[in-house]
């Protein structure tokens, strides 16, 4: 079982930005990383002169990059980026939105978990038209997980195993909002909130998070528990999202476990460690809501809050 890091969803200062990825690329236990802006296209500029040597640092580590695209594809210059990433010959893409679909040219593509892909036809489609690798929605149970990747072994199945559960995309940014400000003219007002902007019910207990136009959970996902069944259904990358933590850390923490070098029990402790204060959880994967934290046999531990 391999672990891949995916793209950073919020909108950090270019140097931490760069700096993240090299440190990555030198020290953690991943086999694949996605890099690209996929929430929002006004950010991409920020990113633009730091891609290349991110990319050959990552290369030169033995790291796998993919290229990843917006997850929301709407104005004509956001189409026109998607058309000339998904043309581009030396770069390998990970699609996000189904409109990518008409510009790749017949070249092999992994699926990020923002397709709905939700059974093995919807999976068996995008197989037919290329797809190596496919991330799975975040939603989805281990019974739909097992059954998707038994019917597809060609496949590489993929789960999002750690992070806040990207939930909704729009074309409106709350995150401005919130700062009586409009999307056009947000000031980037994003970059304040590294791990996403909490959002609390009348009654003060944690609800979501929202990173520009993008609404995630409150608290985050830990799949460290399910390793076992998860490695059992056939999975064979499990999917770090970055958050504002040791993410080097977190990912040699997956590692030690999935190696059996340390218990899913003892590793779970440790990541409430290096990422205290946001309350874990794995409901999804069990059937439940998602804010539910599950044990390995299914019962439950608590409620993420």
């Amino acid at each position: 079982m391999q672990l891949t890091l995916g793209p950073v969803l919020y909108h950090w200062p270019p140097d931490r930005w760069r700096d993240f990825y090299y440190r990555i690329a030198d020290e953690a236990p991943v086999g694949t990383v996605v890099l690209g802006e996929v929430v929002c296209s006004k950010r991409t500029p920020f990113k633009q002169d730091h891609i290349a040597g991110v990319v050959e640092r990552l290369e030169a580590a033995g790291k796998r990059v993919l290229h990843a695209s917006l997850i929301l594809v709407s104005l004509p210059r956001e189409r026109r980026q998607t058309r000339e990433l998904m043309g581009a010959q030396d770069a390998e893409v990970e699609i996000n939105d189904l409109t990518c679909l008409a510009s790749l040219a017949e070249k092999p593509f992994a699926v990020g978990p923002f397709v709905n892909v939700y059974n093995e036809a919807a999976a068996g489609f995008l197989a037919e038209r290329g797809a190596m690798r496919i991330c799975l929605p975040p939603e989805l149970a281990l019974p739909t997980v097992a059954t998707i990747a038994a019917a597809l072994p060609q496949l590489a199945i993929e789960v999002f195993a750690f992070g806040k559960i990207p939930l909704a995309i729009s074309a409106r940014c709350y995150h401005a909002r919130a700062h009586n400000l409009t999307r056009d003219n947000c000031r980037f007002v994003c970059e304040q909130d590294p791990d996403g902007m909490p959002v609390t019910t009348i009654d003060g207990a944690g609800f979501l998070s929202v990173n520009g136009v993008q609404t995630l959970s409150h608290g985050c996902t830990s799949l460290l528990l399910d390793i076992p069944a998860l490695r059992k259904a056939g999975v064979a990358s499990l999917r770090l999202s970055p958050q504002d933590c040791d993410m080097v850390a977190v990912a040699r923490l997956f590692r030690e476990v999935i190696d059996g070098e340390i218990g899913p029990a003892e590793g779970e402790r440790r990541l409430s460690e290096i990422y205290p204060d946001v309350p874990l959880a794995n409901g999804f994967l069990h059937g439940a809501a998602g804010h539910v934290r599950m044990g390995a046999s299914g019962a439950g531990l608590g409620e993420m809050c």
